[in-house]
C-alpha cells in the first residue's frame, strides 16, 4: 500500500473517531465465561467458552481469554477465537469501532489493542485488514502491517461519503 493512501486512510479514521470515551479506562472489567481458572502464584486467570469481557464501552468476545495481573491490576488480556472480536464506542455521537483477529492482545494501562492473524478493523465505511494491526484506544490511532510481514500486505477500503 502506498504511504499516501495509508496516511489518507489514517486521517479519515482519526477524523471520524476523535477520542475514546474517557470513562472506559476508569470502569471495572467484567468477564463472563463457561469456566474459569485462577493461578494465584502466577497471577493469571484463564477463562474459556463463550467469553465476553467488557470495560465501559469496550467489549471483547472470544473462545478463550487469559488475564495477566500484577499486584491485583490487569496488565494484559489475550483473547483468542475464530475470530476473537472487539468493539468500542470511540466517542459520543461517533460510529462504533470494530476489530477482529485470531489473537487479540489488550494492554489497558497503555490503551493499546493489538490484532494478529487474519486481522481486520473497521469503523463506518472505512476498513483495514492485515496480519498485524495496533490500535490506540484512547487517541484512535491505528497502525497496520509490519516490516517483517514476508510480503503480507495491508488492505484498505475507503468508501466516499453519501452526498
Amino acid at each position: 500500500m502506498k504511504l499516501s493512501n495509508f496516511i489518507g486512510w489514517g486521517l479519515l479514521f482519526c477524523a471520524q473517531a476523535a477520542f475514546a470515551l474517557e470513562s472506559d479506562s476508569e470502569q471495572p472489567v467484567y468477564i463472563e465465561s463457561d469456566s474459569a481458572v485462577y493461578d494465584e502464584n502466577a497471577q493469571v486467570s484463564t477463562y474459556t467458552g463463550n467469553v465476553t469481557a467488557t470495560q465501559g464501552s469496550i467489549k471483547i468476545d472470544g473462545d478463550k481469554l487469559v488475564v495477566y495481573l500484577k499486584d491485583g491490576d490487569i496488565i494484559k488480556l489475550v483473547s483468542t477465537g475464530r475470530p476473537s472480536k472487539f468493539e468500542q464506542l470511540p466517542g459520543e455521537g461517533k460510529d462504533k469501532m470494530y476489530g477482529e483477529g485470531l489473537i487479540n492482545e489488550f494492554y489497558p494501562d497503555k490503551n493499546l489493542l493489538i490484532f494478529m492473524k487474519q486481522a481486520s478493523v473497521w469503523q463506518g465505511e472505512a476498513k483495514q485488514s492485515s496480519e498485524y494491526i495496533e490500535y490506540d484506544t484512547k487517541n484512535s490511532l491505528l497502525k497496520a502491517g509490519e516490516k517483517s510481514s514476508d510480503g503480507m500486505r495491508v488492505h484498505s477500503v475507503i468508501k466516499p461519503k453519501a452526498k
